[in-house]
């Protein structure tokens, strides 16, 4: 644990409040859900900003240490979060954005959520579509496969693409001069080799009756997790017993949970959330 992650979760258990717990992706930093965590509380509930293994504090210390960053995998991830999960009093609501939306619905089939909610989230084993825009922002990483074993940052244009599509230049570039940091190769190959894969780690238990209410949010114009993803891993999801949604947010890109748009997704996801904790 960080020092972080230790007081978030003190302070959540010390609110008698219901936690949500928030998880990100790659090339982002627990930082970037920081309006999220005010919403939500403002709402209500304890928010708490996870940390994967190792997460700098900062984006300039990101930035300056990607080393940091390197070989982290699904599985690692997965457990580390579970673990931080397990230390809280309450059974938290979960939300997570892109491989955080992964790690949330493993979360889920793990039975450790009371509610979740996955933001454009990266395909698991069994999820088939393989859209090109799709290919194309994963290609700075996957184009070497001595990425596998690196932290890969992103250019400008490779994060305009991938992130910012549906913003304008200015704020694209304000976005990526606030957020973006190097990231783990390993999860983008294991997420693109997991149908070929039966040991792999991203890999979801769709069936598990405890998985708890689950809703899937798309960014109409994501190129990193296309419509065709998100709709294939809600239609694994919709076979289990607990309450599965899908909902797309019109004119969004991969980005939406960091762009100037942010409260029109927390708000949908805040929703969700409230039906059920």
């Amino acid at each position: 644990m960080t020092g972080n992650d230790v007081q978030q979760i003190e302070q959540a258990n010390a609110s008698g409040r219901i936690p949500v717990v928030f998880v990100h992706g790659l090339w982002l930093l627990p930082s970037s859900w920081d309006r999220w965590a005010t919403h939500f509380e403002q709402a209500g509930y304890a928010p708490v900003l996870l940390s994967w293994p190792d997460d700098p504090e900062t984006v300039t210390d990101a930035n300056a240490h990607p080393e940091v960053f390197a070989g982290k995998t699904v599985g690692e991830v997965a457990d580390h979060t579970a673990k931080l999960i397990g230390t809280l009093e309450k059974k938290p609501a979960v939300i997570g954005h892109s491989f955080g939306g992964l790690i949330t619905q493993i979360m889920a089939g793990r039975g450790l959520s009371a509610a979740s909610v996955a933001i454009d989230p990266a395909p698991f084993r069994g999820v088939l579509p393989l859209p090109v825009s799709a290919l194309r922002s994963s290609a700075p990483v996957l184009g070497n496969p001595a990425n596998r074993h690196r932290a890969v940052p992103l250019t400008y244009d490779q994060f305009r693409y991938a992130f910012a599509n549906a913003v304008s230049e200015e704020e694209a570039k304000e976005l990526y001069d606030t957020f973006a940091v190097p990231a783990s190769g390993a999860p983008l190959f294991q997420a693109a080799t997991a149908n070929f894969n039966p040991w792999t780690e991203a890999k979801v238990d769709t069936e598990n009756p405890d998985r708890g209410p689950l809703l899937l949010i798309s960014g109409e114009k994501d190129h990193t997790v296309p419509w065709a993803i998100t709709n294939a891993s809600y239609k694994k999801q919709q076979r289990n017993p607990s309450v599965t949604e899908i909902t797309e947010i019109e004119g969004r890109g991969h980005a939406l949970t960091i762009d100037s748009g942010w409260k029109e997704v927390a708000d949908t996801a805040l929703a969700f959330v409230r039906r059920f904790v």
